[in-house]
């Protein structure tokens, strides 16, 4: 049986996720009777060590916690991962064509800006630079 700081040392995580995952029902421990100490089992470890490896491949908690829920249920949790995962592709997809755009605004405004003088705050402006970028390139 392992407490809290070993079962993180063993399941390389924090102290502060391990307690995260009991508050939230990933993990539930066994009380020592003496101490009140929570005692988590070999079982657990594998437990965060699947938990790690979603994180790592962009599953949620919440989605974690439903994956887990539905293998205690009894029932492969597989397909609802492809989708998950699938969903997330997409949306990553989503955002990554978004970021590129954002970058081409910031280097063709950087671009423009070279050759731009610094100017004064004349009490119209704020940022000459900022303000001189047309809003339909936003």
């Amino acid at each position: 049986m392992f407490k809290v700081s070993d079962l993180s040392k063993v399941a390389q995580t924090t102290p502060d996720a391990i307690r995260h995952y009991v508050r939230i029902g990933l993990l539930t421990p066994s009380r020592n009777p003496e101490n009140g100490y929570k005692l988590f089992s070999e079982i657990d470890v594998k437990k965060v060590q699947f938990i790690r490896r979603a994180k790592e491949l962009g599953f949620s908690l919440k989605d974690i916690k439903a994956i887990i829920d539905h293998s205690n249920r009894g029932h492969s949790p597989c397909p609802s991962v492809r989708k998950m995962i699938q969903r997330r592709i997409e949306k990553n997809r989503i955002k990554l064509a978004e970021m590129n755009r954002l970058q081409q605004r910031m280097d063709q405004a950087l671009h423009t800006w070279q050759a731009m003088p610094d100017g004064e705050p004349d009490g119209d402006a704020i940022c000459y630079l900022i303000e001189s970028i047309e809003q339909e390139t936003l």
